[in-house]
């Protein structure tokens, strides 16, 4: 009888033992799902192809921008890892300055360098940058398209930076990839520019949209001799 006795507490203490190791178990996945769901910037970043950002070592690209029969482009090779940037207006001059060094002889490149780097890698540009919000994803109709489409509004604080304050409302799809965005210098509420995202290619993972129209036709800002290793 006492052996008995014995057992079946020792049974119990096995039962609540196991009882509790599930219930932590099962605490220890509810926790492990909430780490896993990513932010809507993530998200976006993700669809463009930022799992692949940690491989790459070099970008090659020129910023061009066509406004009716004008023409002007800037040629750039960036490498990330290293946080160098050589610069090229197409003839035989280069300009080679590394970002964790910008002085005075560098911070007008390092301007233009970060703006058509923007314009380039926006999707991953919602995660890099510190110092900004990010509004809850709402329906809204996209202003040149006029399709029904996700929107977002990225918002710079008024402090750092080369262009404090300013304001995007980002419009993006099902699939979590970005087809217009508007501009809105010092958050303003006019809009002060309007393009589309279209021509969306591939590079190593990375994809990255090639035009950015307005909607007259009379504008076009656009990425030629892309290369990313």
């Amino acid at each position: 009888m006492k052996q008995l006795l014995t057992l079946l507490c020792l049974c119990s203490i096995l039962a609540s033992c196991k009882t509790e190791t599930k219930e932590q178990s099962n605490q220890t996945e509810t926790i492990s799902e909430v780490k896993q769901e990513l932010t809507i910037a993530e998200k976006i970043a993700k669809a463009h192809g930022y799992d692949h950002w940690n491989a790459i070592g070099r970008i090659d690209f020129t910023f061009n921008v066509d406004r009716g029969e004008n023409h002007f482009e800037r040629k750039w090779i960036w490498e990330p890892k290293k946080n160098q940037v050589a610069f090229s207006t197409g003839g035989d001059s280069i300009v080679v300055f590394n970002r964790n060094k910008i002085d005075s002889t560098t911070i007008e490149l390092d301007q233009k360098f970060i703006n058509d780097k923007y314009w380039l890698l926006v999707p991953f540009q919602l995660i890099w940058d510190k110092g900004t919000t990010i509004s809850n994803p709402v329906k809204d109709l996209a202003p040149i398209s006029k399709k029904e489409l996700h929107k977002i509004v990225l918002t710079y604080g008024n402090e750092g930076g080369y262009t404090p304050g300013d304001a995007y409302d980002i419009f993006y799809d099902d699939d979590f990839i970005i087809r217009e965005w508007v501009f809105r210098e010092g958050n303003r509420k006019e809009p002060s520019m309007a393009t589309t995202f279209e021509n969306y290619q591939d590079f190593n993972g990375l994809k990255i949209a090639k035009d950015h129209k307005m909607t007259d036709g009379n504008f076009n800002l656009y990425f030629s001799n892309v290369n990313v290793q």
